[in-house]
């Protein structure tokens, strides 16, 4: 089926073999992957462009120069994840990383070139050779297009604007899931043999983020609800640089083609941080850095420093780093060219999510998930920027491949069972029919605030704990609370609410795995425990839903090649 822009009917009567969730860079890519005598359809909860992916920057990394090699890709990851990744996990995405980019160009992406007609590459933060392939700076842009034309080509099913509630479980496997038809608000169950999950990050839990509206964390807490554990959560990542007031995005690629932070003083106080990467130092250390001259007093008066680019020149600014040239002059009225760009750091990545192995397998037999919301893991307690891309590209197609094979080997599966749909309907139907109980959206305003104010850059016992307090305070009151609007046609405010849910169960795994974790590692960096502690805690933990909360188990870090090593740059 092609994508019209219609909204397709779907048949309830029919069992797809692989159904994936997510339309971003891991849902597209584990969709083409599937094997094309396998029926496979996408659900979008947005018009299939509007993904979080298209946001994405700066580039994805790979090492394609003869004085590179995916080892030192490899080595680079796990050390910027302060030696948490799973190594065997690394070391598969970074040696595939050369197939999935020139997979990429033979397909239609246009990358930037070298004079020579060589992909370009830039520098990023924490690398120690410039990997990252770039698309001036839409990359995930142009990666997304290409693979959004070959899905069309492939005729494969896109069911847009369908917001998923829930994950079906018969007989200890995936029956399928049960969705709302956003367009009319029927409730409808999809049978499938096979679930992919690629539903992004959860950004929306912090009030200060680069992610947008739809990131709501409702892949990882509708596989945290089924069972599914959730793994690494408390660790989050915060881009150093965003612009105050919305938090749009500032690619690293601006400081890989050397731009300068600068403080209040008109320091380049990366200095004392890091000396020999500076400005490109891995994006947990830059956002300590300038989160740290804030509070003592060497940022701006509205709690940013200065990103300065009017070195690089006019040519480079307009060309390289167009968008971020656009974005500066739209949303804050600077031309970058002239003036110094406020940033400051917000919320942009979730290393944790549902445990997967490498082939995107979860615990739950035919229940797969790739992107941001998994964790496989090859970020551990930091991702390096352009990895990301990497991820989606080389897991998706691993989830497909996976979820192809199960559908060929594990037979038909159970139905959707009833009582399952019934639950539900009678759950939307009392929201509807109760329109006059308190609204819910006080209590996401409040769980965004605890979060960042809370849950951030730097965090300590006191804080946290006070955080679990109010998000359990939250909880109670979300089961009290409702929505105004009763209708049913493109009701927003009823798939708001269900994401107000998703969020509070998403925000209780951060607040209690950064509780658990005494010790500074990565993004999570405990005032009062500032130092690593490899002893105790180098291992992930899992968290399985329970109704009291969270159920904390652990795991061993896989370590192959590379011994921790202390973290400096």
């Amino acid at each position: 089926m092609t994508n019209t822009g219609k909204i397709p009917k779907v048949d309830q009567t029919t069992r797809y073999d692989v159904l994936v969730v997510g339309a971003g860079l891991a849902g597209l890519r584990a969709a083409l992957a599937v094997d094309p005598q396998l029926s496979c359809v996408v659900l979008s909860k947005v018009y299939p462009v509007r993904s979080h992916s298209v946001a994405a920057q700066g580039g994805i990394n790979a090492a394609l120069d003869a004085e590179d090699q995916w080892q030192h890709h490899a080595f680079d990851t796990i050390k910027g994840s302060d030696y948490l990744a799973d190594q065997d996990a690394a070391e598969f995405m970074c040696e595939d990383a050369q197939r999935a980019v020139y997979e990429m160009e033979h397909w239609g992406t246009l990358f930037s070139r070298r004079p020579d007609g060589r992909i370009a590459q830039r520098s990023f933060g924490g690398q120690g050779y410039p990997r990252a392939c770039y698309a001036a700076d839409k990359t995930g842009r142009a990666l997304y297009q290409t693979l959004f034309e070959r899905a069309v080509a492939r005729r494969i099913a896109v069911f847009e604007e369908f917001f998923v509630l829930s994950l079906v479980v018969a007989e200890r496997r995936v029956a399928g899931v049960l969705a709302i038809e956003i367009a009319s608000g029927r409730l409808i169950a999809i049978p499938a043999r096979a679930v992919i999950f690629a539903t992004g990050g959860a950004g929306m839990m912090y009030a200060r983020t680069t992610n947008p509206y739809i990131a709501t964390g409702d892949g990882l807490a509708i596989a945290y609800r089924a069972g599914v554990p959730l793994k690494d959560m408390e660790f989050v990542q915060f881009h150093p640089t965003t612009l105050p007031g919305m938090n749009v995005l500032i690619t690293e690629g601006a400081r890989g083609e050397g731009a300068y932070l600068l403080n209040a003083e008109h320091d380049r106080f990366m200095g004392r941080y890091a000396p020999k990467l500076m400005e490109v130092a891995p994006r947990d250390i830059v956002s300590r850095a300038i989160e740290t001259e804030i509070l003592e007093g060497r940022g701006f008066a509205d709690a940013y420093v200065h990103l300065d680019l009017r070195h690089l020149g006019d040519d480079l600014i307009r060309h390289r780093l167009s968008e971020i040239y656009d974005f500066a002059i739209t949303y804050r009225g600077i031309n970058p060219v002239r003036d110094p760009v406020p940033v400051q750091p917000g919320q942009h990545y979730i290393m944790g999510g549902i445990a997967t192995g490498i082939e995107g397998q979860t615990e739950l037999a035919g229940l797969y998930a790739a992107g941001e919301c998994a964790a496989v893991s090859v970020h551990g307690a930091n991702r390096l920027g352009a990895n990301s891309l990497l991820d989606t590209l080389v897991f998706g197609r691993q989830a497909g491949l996976a979820a192809s094979r199960f559908c060929r080997e594990a037979g038909q599966g159970p139905p959707i069972p009833e009582q399952h749909w019934q639950g539900w309907a009678d759950r939307l139907a009392d929201l509807r029919s109760h329109a006059g109980r308190d609204h819910y959206a006080p209590i996401r305003r409040q769980l965004r605030a605890t979060m960042t104010d809370s849950v951030g850059t730097f965090r300590d016992a006191k804080h946290l704990a006070a955080a679990r307090a109010t998000l359990r305070a939250l909880r109670d009151a979300y089961a009290h609370a409702g929505v105004t609007d009763s209708g049913t046609v493109f009701n927003y405010d009823l798939l708001a609410f269900v994401e107000t849910g998703f969020l509070l169960d998403v925000a209780a795994t951060v607040v209690e795995g950064a509780l658990l974790r005494e010790e500074s590692r990565g993004a999570h960096w405990r005032r009062d425990y500032p130092a690593r502690d490899d002893e105790k805690f180098l291992k992930h933990f899992l968290f399985t839903w329970s109704a009291e909360g969270p159920v904390v188990g652990e795991a061993p870090v896989v370590v192959t090649h590379y011994q921790p090593k202390p973290r400096t740059y």
